[in-house]
């Protein structure tokens, strides 16, 4: 009967290398130097395939793409200087011009009184334009600022967020841009409705 070989003596078989092996590994190193090798076997990674530049490509892309959605909701200039005053007069309260004289301002019919309960009347400047600041309260709505302006301004209708605020650019029963501010979106909706031509009110 015939004594097995154990384990060891056949890896220590596996692992001599034969005279193959030896010539294979001298030709080998005389064709390529240690100090030397060949161009051809190293890997060519492109520069925009690196790691690190991808990294830098993805966020400069959500950097952009962020920046041009906050431009996208910007409102004008001059409804941010408009949300700026009224952030400052927001707890003022007071008569400080003829009610007559903001409604007539605000394109309403003679005689007709101002919308909602008048917290505050006062003529201002926003962007060196005279403007008339109405701050009122709808009882449905809540508080809602009406800046109304003397000269003519070109202001395109649009509303949205900014600065904590609701904003809003009305148009009044004849078409003068009336720009509404408010803490509760609600309230754009019910001074709009309360300022607006007939027509575009239904």
């Amino acid at each position: 009967m015939t004594r097995p070989t154990p384990p060891q003596d056949l890896l220590a078989q596996a692992l001599q290398e034969t005279d193959f092996d030896l010539r294979a590994r001298a030709e080998m190193a005389l064709a390529f130097p240690p100090s030397e090798p060949p161009a051809h076997l190293f890997r060519h990674t492109p520069w925009h395939a690196r790691r690190g530049v991808r990294r830098l490509l993805a966020a400069l892309l959500a950097g952009s793409t962020a920046a041009s959605a906050v431009f996208a909701m910007r409102p004008p200039s001059l409804v941010r200087s408009a949300i700026e005053h009224e952030y400052y007069e927001r707890t003022l309260r007071g008569s400080f011009m003829p009610e007559a004289e903001v409604a007539r301002h605000l394109d309403l019919p003679p005689g007709q009184p101002l919308p909602g309960f008048t917290q505050l009347l006062r003529p201002c400047e926003i962007e060196g334009s005279r403007a008339y600041h109405l701050t009122t309260f709808f009882e449905k709505g809540g508080i809602v600022t009406v800046m109304a302006f003397d000269q003519p301004t070109a202001l395109p209708d649009g509303q949205g967020w900014w600065a904590n605020s609701y904003w809003q650019v009305a148009r009044s029963r004849e078409g003068r841009p009336l720009v509404l501010i408010a803490q509760k979106k609600q309230a754009l909706a019910v001074a709009s409705r309360a300022l607006a031509a007939p027509a575009a009110a239904h």
